[in-house]
């Protein structure tokens, strides 16, 4: 992977917009169930605040927002807010959470990798993991909060890249009634790969909300297509949307690009 995660210039800008950054705020849908919290609680929570410092969350400071689809019911569909550390130049690691604020609810989790660790995998594995080069082209998945630049960066260095994601919270999904607590069995989650796959409003209600325009960045990040190359997985889900999709320039699901 092609990463400049590690580049001092760009991690200037980042630092800059993230210390400059307002992000809107996106409250959590669901208020779990459960009594309010006891006095007791909240200052055991100030002393483990001041006194349990090295978190592994500390350096999941990279944050995207996007959306998923259930593998298995691609009808059911929400927006997710990732929180990552890129462990090093082929892996990252996020947590997924149905808000950006404090009171956001852990829905689940993503790990992020090279096409070149996606390649090492056994092909049983693959099945498990979904392209990315949708997302960043049409411009779906963004980086809230840091200048543009350093956004589009960030996006070119996750060309080609996959992921594998699981929900274990149904708390957001669009046009339903989410959970209050966490049930069932974890959901394989899966991307966009086409135009016309989200459900009408799941993105407009995004850009609205956060202030971001998807189609401007679709357009900002045209030169990154020459970057894409055909992707696993692109079109395992061809055809169980609800409406009629579009494919992508530069979006190619690597079977169909494969000579016959």
């Amino acid at each position: 992977m092609a990463s400049t995660f590690h580049s001092v210039s760009l991690m200037t800008l980042i630092s800059a917009g993230l210390l400059a950054a307002c992000n809107p705020k996106t409250e959590a849908p669901q208020h779990p169930s459960g009594k309010e919290k006891t006095a007791k609680t909240e200052m055991l929570e100030s002393g483990a605040a001041i006194l349990q410092t090295d978190s592994p969350l500390q350096p999941m400071n990279i944050y995207l927002d996007g959306f998923h689809a259930d593998k298995n019911n691609p009808a059911h569909q929400m927006e997710a807010h990732h929180f990552c550390r890129q462990v090093n130049e082929d892996f990252a690691q996020c947590v997924l959470f149905d808000g950006n604020t404090r009171q956001a609810n852990l829905i689940g989790i993503e790990y992020i990798i090279s096409e070149t660790l996606f390649e090492s995998l056994p092909e049983q594995e693959k099945q498990y993991w979904h392209p990315h080069n949708y997302e960043i082209l049409s411009g779906q998945l963004i980086a809230p909060g840091i200048p543009g630049i350093a956004e589009k960066e960030l996006m070119k260095g996750k060309m080609n890249s996959y992921g594998k994601t699981w929900h274990v919270w149904n708390s957001a999904p669009l046009g339903k009634a989410g959970d209050k607590i966490p049930l069932g069995e974890a959901t394989l989650e899966w991307s966009f790969n086409q135009d016309g796959e989200a459900l009408p409003g799941l993105v407009e209600k995004r850009d609205q909300h956060m202030g971001v325009s998807t189609n401007e960045k679709r357009n900002q990040r045209a030169e990154l297509k020459a970057l894409a190359k055909p992707q696993a997985g692109v079109d395992a889900l061809k055809g169980k949307f609800p409406g009629p999709t579009r494919p992508l320039p530069g979006v190619v699901d690597k079977k169909a690009a494969s000579p016959k």
